[in-house]
Order: C-alpha cells, then sequence, then structure tokens
C-alpha cells in the first residue's frame, strides 16, 4: 500500500480548516475571485505549473512526476448555491449563499490529494492535473474549461479522469459508484402558449391560454408513462410557470411554462425533444391558441467507463475493504457537469457518503450539513486513484 491514508489522516485537520474557510467563503457561478484566491494560496509553493481561467475562476494545477508516464486528471467543482443557510453551525455561511451540495469538501479534499502526490513526486510514473471549476450548478464550467483547453493543458490528453462527489444522506464514509450510467442528462423546453387575452368576465370572447397550459402540464407529467418504455427512466417536470396578466380581472395573452427534462439515454431524449413539442402543440391548437417551443441543452448523461469503473472498485476494495464499497443499482436522475469531462475522457464519479451522526437532509437544502471528517478519506481515494492508474501504464 502507498500508506496515503495513514498522511491523509495526520492532515486532517488541516484540511477541515480549509474547507470550513471554503464553507464561509461561499461564491455562486462562473466568477468567484475570493474562492480562485484560496486555492491558489494552498497551492503556492508546491511546484506546481498553475493555470487559471479567462471565462471563469477556474485553476489547473499540474504536477509532473519524475518518472515518464501518461496523464491522469482528478477534479472538483468550487461554487455553491443561492441557498441562505440555516445549519446553525459555527462556521455557516452569512452571505445568503451556501455550499448546500458539498462543493467545499470536494475543494478541500483535491487539495489533500495534491499534497499527498507532491510528496511523492519522485516516485510518481506521470502526470496529474489538478482541475478546479467554477459553475458546476447549471453553467456548464467543465464544458468552458474543455472549450479553454483543458485536455492538453498538460501536453497530452488524459488517459483517464476521476471526481468525488459527497452525499450527506449517505453512511459516513460509505463509496458508491456503478458501471455506465451514473446520473441522468439535464434538458430543459421553454414553451409559450399564445391566446388573445380579455376581459375576465367575458372569457367567451377572448382565447384564454391559461387553462390551455393546464392540459400541456398534465400532458408534460404523463408523456414518459404513455409514450416511453417502462424500463427506459426519464423524469418530466414543469418548473415554471407564469403568465403576462397584471390584474385579476384581466385574462392573460400569454402563458410561459418550462419543462425540465431528465434522461439516460441519447435515444430516449431524443424521443422526448421530437414527439413532446408536437403533442403540445397539437394540444395548444385544438384550443385556438399558438405555442411557441425552445429546447435548452443542458448536462448529458454522466457515464462511468466499464474499464474504468472496474479498476476503480478493485482500488477502493483494496484501500477501505468491500463492506465499505457499495455498486449502486440504479442510475441517480440528478445530473453533473462532470459528464462533459466522462464524454471525453474514460473515467468514474464516485459518491462519498458524509451523512453526520446526528443525520441530514438531502443536498441542496438549506438544512444540509456534511461531516468534513471523510476529507482524508477523500484526499485518499483521490491520490490512490491516480497513482495507481498511472502504475498501470
Amino acid at each position: 500500500m502507498t500508506g496515503f491514508q495513514e498522511d491523509a489522516t495526520a492532515m486532517r485537520d488541516e484540511l477541515v480548516a480549509v474547507r470550513r474557510e471554503l464553507h464561509q467563503a461561499v461564491e455562486i457561478g462562473l466568477d468567484l475571485p475570493v474562492t480562485q484566491g484560496i486555492i491558489l494560496r494552498e497551492l503556492a509553493g508546491l511546484g506546481l505549473e498553475i493555470t487559471t481561467g479567462t471565462g471563469l475562476s477556474s485553476v489547473v494545477a499540474v504536477l509532473r512526476g519524475g518518472a515518464p508516464g501518461p496523464t491522469v486528471l482528478l477534479r472538483a467543482d468550487m461554487d455553491g448555491l443561492p441557498v441562505t443557510e440555516a445549519t446553525g453551525l459555527p462556521f455557516a455561511s452569512t452571505s445568503g449563499a451556501m455550499h448546500a451540495c458539498g462543493h467545499d469538501l470536494h475543494m478541500a479534499g483535491l487539495l489533500g490529494a495534491v499534497r499527498l502526490l507532491v510528496a511523492r513526486r519522485a516516485d510518481l510514473a506521470g502526470t496529474v492535473v489538478f482541475m478546479f471549476q467554477p459553475g458546476e450548478e447549471g453553467q456548464a464550467g467543465a464544458r468552458i474549461m474543455l472549450e479553454e483547453g483543458l485536455l492538453d493543458i498538460a501536453g497530452e490528453r488524459p488517459v483517464a479522469a476521476y471526481a468525488l462527489h459527497v452525499d450527506c444522506s449517505t453512511q459516513r464514509g460509505q463509496l458508491v459508484t456503478r458501471e455506465g450510467a451514473m446520473m441522468a442528462s439535464a434538458n430543459a423546453l421553454q414553451l409559450t402558449v399564445r391566446g388573445t387575452g380579455g376581459h375576465a368576465a367575458f372569457p367567451h370572447l377572448a382565447v384564454d391560454p391559461v387553462p390551455v397550459a393546464a392540459h400541456l402540464i398534465l400532458a408534460v407529467q404523463t408523456f414518459a408513462a404513455r409514450r416511453l418504455p417502462a424500463t427506459d427512466q426519464a423524469v418530466l417536470s414543469i418548473t415554471r410557470l407564469s403568465s403576462d396578466s397584471e390584474a385579476s380581472n384581466v385574462l392573460a395573452s400569454a402563458v410561459i411554462l418550462e419543462a425540465n427534462i431528465r434522461t439516460l439515454s441519447k435515444a430516449t431524449l431524443t424521443t422526448v425533444r421530437e414527439q413532446l413539442p408536437e403533442l403540445l402543440t397539437a394540444i395548444a391548437e385544438a384550443h385556438g391558441c399558438t405555442l411557441e417551443s425552445t429546447f435548452i441543452a443542458s448536462y448529458p448523461v454522466t457515464v462511468n467507463d466499464p474499464v474504468e469503473t472496474r479498476f476503480v472498485l478493485g482500488t477502493l476494495d483494496a484501500l477501505v475493504g468491500p463492506g465499505r464499497v457499495v455498486r449502486q443499482e440504479v442510475p441517480s436522475m440528478a445530473s453533473e457537469d462532470f459528464a462533459y469531462i466522462l464524454d471525453e475522457v474514460p473515467g468514474v464519479l464516485v459518491f462519498v457518503g458524509a451523512a453526520p451522526d446526528e443525520g441530514s437532509v438531502a443536498l441542496h437544502s438549506e438544512r444540509a450539513v456534511f461531516d468534513d471528517g471523510v476529507l482524508d478519506l477523500q484526499a485518499a481515494v483521490l491520490a490512490e486513484l491516480a497513482w495507481r492508474r498511472l502504475q498501470l501504464a
């Protein structure tokens, strides 16, 4: 064994300290100057090749080992959510934003992996790219980093890519992954139903789009059950609804809706993308309205490479024992923009249980609490995956 776990445990207090600093300094979106500054401070003096992004506050650090070999990429996301924290923790954020998805732990864990691998630089057979990425929560920061040349930054493309994601409702210390589709794609369909508006007392003299919108909502909610095989998972939800009426006695002339679309295959997404607008348009026209629809592409399916998954599962079993490694039975219908990286590089996303002893609520909640005692495990797992993968080449 490499001894990564022992060394990581020795630095746990330092990792907890930087995680809590990042938790209080939370920022959202693509522009994270304070967060970026903390990451750069922690990487300073380690002999790394540092690059920062131009279209976002990303940080990429390249560690070149003492022996030749391929390149492996390790990733952490940096951004928080526009959620007002209600955990009551002594280091809680007070800015109106919150690391309710655990990205502060992701950054601290990757910083730990950097230190572990730097300490063994002379014996490292290859190169490790450390990717600190803003804009995971809807802004596709990973895609922007790819466009800015992430995969060529070390001189050759990575042969594998790995990322961890903490989960505050999974037992502390459990490591969860699966082969193939791990998380769903996330896309949207924007809809505008147009009628004629009019006086609320005389709806027969107008074409009211509001009841038509109600029919459209029901059609969206039942589409998957009647247009897709029962074995083909998809989740369609109306997430936004508004009209252009600004008075209680005025019928709207237009209603705006947005549907969130979660699928696990490109074929299913194609079916939804082609057939759902056709169905909704026909319903609108049958009621005398018109419908404008716009498809908004977002995150692809997060797919764990089968060969890399088997390697990861074997490594995790050896590192922590098979009793703590869980083979996830079905994919999650949540999404993750590490999918963009996995579209380009074979790799794996692993969930790390970080539930506190007293229990916690789900990710993205204002009351989500993560046990940062798992930081040394995160650091050791990332370092071990990179080390062993480079040894295979």
